[in-house]
């Protein structure tokens, strides 16, 4: 007899694309021009409104360029104050072994 609760692994994972849609993605881009594609050539489309280029701007950024995430940084920061004339010495010093 069956059982409630979640079981692990079951059923399909989250994000996952059905067989279905892939179907209708690949008939998209086999038959005409992709979504993305269509806002591409209205973004690139001289004549067209600037609304228009702003809006396919906006709408396929997300799919053009990644997003950045903000990340945090662990750990110390060895930052030491010198003097002109110090750091003046060790470009100096630094010359001097370069050459």
């Amino acid at each position: 007899m069956a059982r409630g609760g979640k079981r692990e692994g079951a059923g399909r994972p989250a994000g996952a694309v059905t067989k279905r849609t892939r179907e209708i993605a690949d008939k998209a881009a086999t038959d005409g021009i992709t979504p993305l594609e269509f806002m591409l050539q209205v973004l690139r489309n001289d004549g067209a409104d600037i609304k228009d280029r702003m809006w396919a701007a906006e709408k396929a950024a997300p799919y053009v360029h990644a997003k950045l995430s903000s990340i945090e940084h662990r750990g110390d920061l060895n930052v030491t104050t010198r003097t002109k004339e110090e750091r003046d010495a060790i470009v100096e010093a630094a010359l001097r072994a370069d050459t």
